[in-house]
């Protein structure tokens, strides 16, 4: 078994960054998320919301040496990670975030705002669960 202080040595300097900057371009998604909601332009929040989705879920694929090459790697790492903590919750913070992706596809007029607000606060809730797993 390897102890703690053994697995950050094995974490390179470039791995650190890249978690670090893919958690931060997460955060700063979110808030963009929620700037576009207050403009009432739900296209753009619920993109802005996915990203920040993503980006943490890419920041948790290199803290823990999981792949994440194509778009379909988000379902993959959040699995993943329910597996592995058996938080519950998370399979439906999963959804709601790849249902927020859905809505660049949908017609402005079937876009509740909502549904988008309560999916960005969910989304929020992932990032928070997400972020202890990237250290």
């Amino acid at each position: 078994m390897i102890a703690k202080g053994e697995v950050e040595a094995v974490m390179t300097t470039q791995d650190r960054e890249e978690i670090v900057d893919y958690a931060e371009q997460s955060r700063e998604f979110l808030s963009r998320a929620r700037a576009y909601l207050s403009e009432g332009d739900l296209h753009q929040a619920s993109e802005k919301a996915w990203a920040a989705a993503a980006h943490m879920a890419k920041a948790v694929a290199v803290a823990n040496e999981l792949r994440y090459d194509r778009h379909s790697d988000f379902s993959v790492v959040i699995d993943h990670v329910w597996r592995t903590t058996g938080q519950d919750q998370l399979r439906s913070l999963r959804a709601i975030a790849n249902d927020l992706h859905g809505n660049l596809y949908r017609r402005k007029r079937f876009l509740e705002r909502d549904v988008i607000t309560a999916d960005i606060q969910s989304v929020g809730e992932l990032l928070d669960l997400l972020e202890p797993l990237t250290e």
